[in-house]
C-alpha cells in the first residue's frame, strides 16, 4: 500500500460513490441515527456504513448482510461469492448491486461506530477515517483473500497488543489505541453496547513536547488507558 506500508491495519478503505444508494435494503439504526453517531449528514453516513461492510467483505470475506433483518449469510466461501468479491475489489461491480441481485439487506445492527481519526497535518497523505466494530456472523469465517495486503492474520485483541508491545508487529497509533479500548471489554456484546452509546468526534494528532522529545498526542479519553497499560 502507498499509505501505511508494512503496518498491521484493520480491513478498510475508501468510499465508493456507488455506496450511496437510497434504495439499498437496510436493517438496524436508521441513516439519521448513523449520522448522529458518526457526526455527518445522513447521506454520508449511509455511504460510510455501506463502505465499511463492503470493504470488510472485500478484504476478509466476511459479509454483514442477510436475506432478512433476522437472518445473516452463514457461508461466503463458494466460487460465486468469490467472483463477486473480486469484482468488487476491482471496482467492476457496485456493492449495492450485489445486495440487490442476491436479495440481501445490509445488517447495520451488527456494526458499531467506534472512533474517528484525521491524519496529522504534517503527513503528505491525509485521510478522515471512521473506525467501526462488528460482530462476526455465526457460521462465517475469515479468509486470506485481499490482494492489497502482503499478509493477513486474525488475532485475539490482547494478542495483537502483546505482539505490538514486543515489536513483533507494527501498528499505527489509531490501530493500537482502538485495540486498547476494545480489550477493556470481555465480550463482543459488551463492545457493541459501548459502541451504541458513542458519538464519534474526529481527532487529529498533534506533535507535543513532553520532556523526552516530540510525541504525538492521543485522545484525552484514551490517555488513562495508555498510561495504565504502559505501567
Amino acid at each position: 500500500m502507498a499509505f501505511a506500508a508494512g503496518m498491521y491495519v484493520y480491513p478498510g478503505g475508501g468510499v465508493d460513490p456507488r455506496d450511496v444508494d437510497a434504495d439499498v435494503a437496510w436493517v438496524g439504526p436508521s441513516r439519521e441515527e448513523w449520522a448522529e453517531r458518526l457526526g455527518v449528514e445522513p447521506r454520508e453516513a449511509a455511504a460510510l456504513v455501506c463502505a465499511a461492510v463492503r470493504e470488510t467483505f472485500e478484504e476478509s470475506g466476511v459479509l454483514l448482510a442477510g436475506p432478512s433483518g433476522g437472518a445473516v449469510i452463514d457461508d461466503t466461501t463458494g466460487q460465486d461469492w468469490e467472483d463477486d468479491r473480486q469484482a468488487l475489489e476491482a471496482k467492476d461491480l457496485a456493492f449495492t448491486d450485489v445486495l440487490a441481485r442476491r436479495g440481501l439487506v445490509l445488517r447495520t445492527d451488527l456494526l458499531g461506530a467506534w472512533a474517528g481519526w484525521t491524519t496529522p497535518v504534517f503527513e503528505p497523505r491525509r485521510y478522515r477515517t471512521w473506525f467501526f466494530v462488528a460482530s462476526l456472523p455465526a457460521g462465517q469465517r475469515t479468509r486470506d483473500v485481499s490482494t492489497e495486503s502482503a499478509e493477513v492474520v486474525w488475532l485475539p485483541v490482547a494478542d495483537a497488543l502483546a505482539q505490538a508491545d514486543a515489536q513483533e508487529i507494527a501498528m499505527m497509533p489509531p490501530t493500537y489505541l482502538n485495540a486498547l479500548e476494545v480489550v477493556q471489554h470481555t465480550t463482543v456484546a459488551d463492545v457493541l453496547a459501548d459502541a451504541a452509546g458513542r458519538r464519534v468526534a474526529m481527532f487529529t494528532p498533534e506533535l507535543t513536547d513532553e520532556g523526552d522529545g516530540p510525541v504525538l498526542s492521543v485522545p484525552p479519553e484514551v490517555r488513562p488507558l495508555l498510561e495504565a497499560h504502559d505501567g
